[in-house]
């Protein structure tokens, strides 16, 4: 949890954009790795494997109905005026005008586009996480690119892209 737990929330967040959903969805990465480590079968690197049960779980997450619920309450502002590590960390990181054009994309170009750029997974490593043949992670890739070139020298403003 020392060595990768930063990676597993950011990807998380970077998948469900909600720092409180994000922190709960670590804590079950782990819980899961815990309960299942015997499973591990050393195919693939730690990071990888962690990421790929990120993945899963945050989907998961977003496609139930209490999430949908959950993210309700945001519109509702909190109370508490500290932030913890990781929300200073996306703050900064999301301040950074590259970072807030990747938050724009659709989550599958968004997505292969953090494992590749933050984590530097190889192809064939990112994928193993989203389990789909190499040949779409490189096309998904070409694609994300293409679009934060757009979006980067035209200035694009705000309309996320739904495809």
């Amino acid at each position: 949890m020392k060595e990768y737990g930063q990676d597993v929330w950011n990807f998380a967040f970077s998948i469900i954009k909600n720092r409180n959903m994000a922190d709960d969805i670590t804590q079950d990465v782990f819980l899961q790795v815990y309960r299942n480590v015997i499973s591990f079968r050393a195919e693939s690197s730690i990071k990888t494997w962690l990421l790929k049960i990120t993945r899963n779980i945050s989907y998961n997450y977003r496609n139930s109905a209490f999430f949908r619920k959950v993210l309700l309450i945001d519109i509702v502002p909190s109370k508490n005026n500290y932030q913890s590590a990781e929300q200073s960390f996306f703050d900064k990181e999301t301040t950074n005008d590259v970072w807030k054009q990747v938050f724009k994309l659709s989550a599958k170009f968004r997505e292969v586009i953090v494992l590749h750029a933050k984590y530097q997974l190889s192809i064939q490593e990112i994928a193993q996480i989203l389990n789909v043949p190499e040949g779409t992670v490189r096309s998904r890739l070409f694609g994300a690119r293409k679009k934060m070139n757009f979006l980067l020298r035209e200035g694009y403003i705000y309309e996320p892209f739904n495809s």
